[in-house]
């Protein structure tokens, strides 16, 4: 029984929807704060209550990075020097790729299956990401940014966006993410899903869906 559901599964799957950081990208605020602060109470404080996720969020949502930044010093003027320091320095924090899954992605663009990418990023700063990673290329420009859209996820229009962009169907693809939120919402939508930890064997999960390589 378990052979015929997996190659009912293969015979279905057509696409692999990538999301980008904590699953192809490293990238974490930590790497350049650490050293900016050398004080990680000081450091977690900052991230926690002055430069909180949810405000980076709403630069991948679409806001601009100036306005942004503005809005947090107006809110928290003791702590300008460090909130203009945050894009400033948004290279740094750009650690880098993720190689074990960057190599399947690699793997896959050998194959019969067609590459798409889903991320929250915001629109001025993945330019950068684009140009000095080259395995974006493998997309073949079916990227689509949160930033650039005014959409992101769990908002389910983004990913009724990219279905409908590219005339493709949820129930033939794999979406993979780390944030169980956004897992949660994809397969609600009819997706295959892979939620991406520190060590899940991404190639190894593929398989088990019944991809082939």
């Amino acid at each position: 029984m378990r052979l015929v559901n997996i190659e009912r599964i293969t015979m279905n799957i057509r696409n692999i929807i990538f999301d980008f950081g904590g699953v192809l990208m490293d990238w974490n605020p930590r790497y350049f704060f650490r050293d900016y602060f050398n004080d990680d109470d000081k450091m977690e404080y900052f991230l926690t209550h002055i430069a909180q996720s949810e405000w980076n969020e709403e630069q991948d949502r679409g806001r601009s990075l100036m306005e942004g930044t503005n809005i947090q010093v107006q809110k928290f003027p003791d702590w300008e020097r460090e909130l203009r320091a945050y894009y400033d320095n948004w290279h740094v924090m750009l650690k880098s790729d993720i190689p074990q899954n960057v190599e399947v992605l690699r793997k896959l663009s050998k194959t019969n299956y067609h590459l798409y990418g889903l991320t929250n990023w915001s629109e001025e700063t993945f330019p950068y990401a684009l140009e000095n990673y080259d395995f974006f290329q493998l997309f073949d420009g079916k990227i689509v940014v949160s930033g650039t859209e005014k959409l992101i996820k769990p908002d389910p229009k983004i990913w009724h966006l990219l279905l409908e962009r590219y005339d493709i169907h949820a129930h033939e693809s794999v979406f993979i993410d780390d944030n169980p939120k956004n897992i949660e919402m994809a397969e609600s939508l009819g997706f295959h899903t892979i939620q991406v930890y520190p060590t899940t064997d991404l190639e190894k999960e593929l398989i088990g869906l019944g991809l082939k390589f």
